[in-house]
């Protein structure tokens, strides 16, 4: 925090290609800072970080209101059409370490497509890195997004409905990170009512968290 008024949250995003993580960064940052569109190979290769301008309306403190900057970090996907997991993973590490060194990271935000299913063989790759990357605590610090919601709403879905209908890889999931989850409507995304309700949530994670962070050095 720079003072009593203000509060910095730090994220990172994280998941597979076209899962729409990027474009997830840009619509909690409220800008185009990083690089999105569809595309046959993996857009993102390096990580990149994304700094919001000051927001308000969004949280109090003892009455008063705070204002909040939302830091994100955009990472390359996993699998990658062209780095190996090693590769990615060493990226992700070292950007972890050199933008919250200090600071530390408050969530990981596993990022999947609410249009898609959730396949054993998918989630369990996607859970062993991020348990190699963020360590044996890394519960504590993963909230799922899901993005697309639009297309699971025009389908008919309503969020409980979906969930009911959900795989029991997506459920188990869920279940793991204590039910720490979003849903992100990609039309809605750029609206500051959407992004507001995101935050929000994201916020609430925190504080339930106790406002831990993960702190990660280059050597782990």
């Amino acid at each position: 925090m720079a003072d009593s008024n203000e509060m910095t949250i730090n994220l990172a995003v994280l998941g597979r290609t076209q899962t729409g993580k990027s474009a997830a960064g840009n619509s909690l940052l409220g800008s185009l800072d990083f690089e999105s569109h569809l595309s046959p190979s993996s857009v993102t290769t390096c990580c990149s970080l994304g700094c919001s301008c000051r927001i308000l309306g969004i949280t109090r403190r003892n009455g008063c209101e705070l204002v909040l900057r939302v830091r994100v970090l955009d990472t390359p996907s996993y699998p990658h059409s062209s780095l190996s997991k090693e590769q990615v993973k060493h990226t992700v590490r070292s950007a972890l370490a050199h933008h919250f060194r200090e600071e530390g990271l408050h969530l990981a935000l596993l990022v999947l497509r609410a249009d898609l299913p959730l396949c054993p063989d998918e989630n369990d790759q996607t859970i062993l890195f991020i348990q190699e990357l963020l360590g044996p605590t890394w519960k504590d610090f993963t909230a799922v997004l899901l993005t697309h919601a639009d297309k699971a709403e025009a389908a008919g879905f309503s969020e409980e409905t979906y969930l009911h209908k959900a795989s029991s890889t997506l459920l188990s999931l869920l279940s793991s990170v204590q039910n720490k989850y979003v849903f992100l409507d990609n039309q809605k995304s750029i609206n500051k009512e959407e992004r507001t309700t995101v935050l929000r949530k994201l916020l609430n994670f925190i504080r339930q968290n106790n406002y831990r962070v993960l702190l990660k050095h280059d050597k782990e």
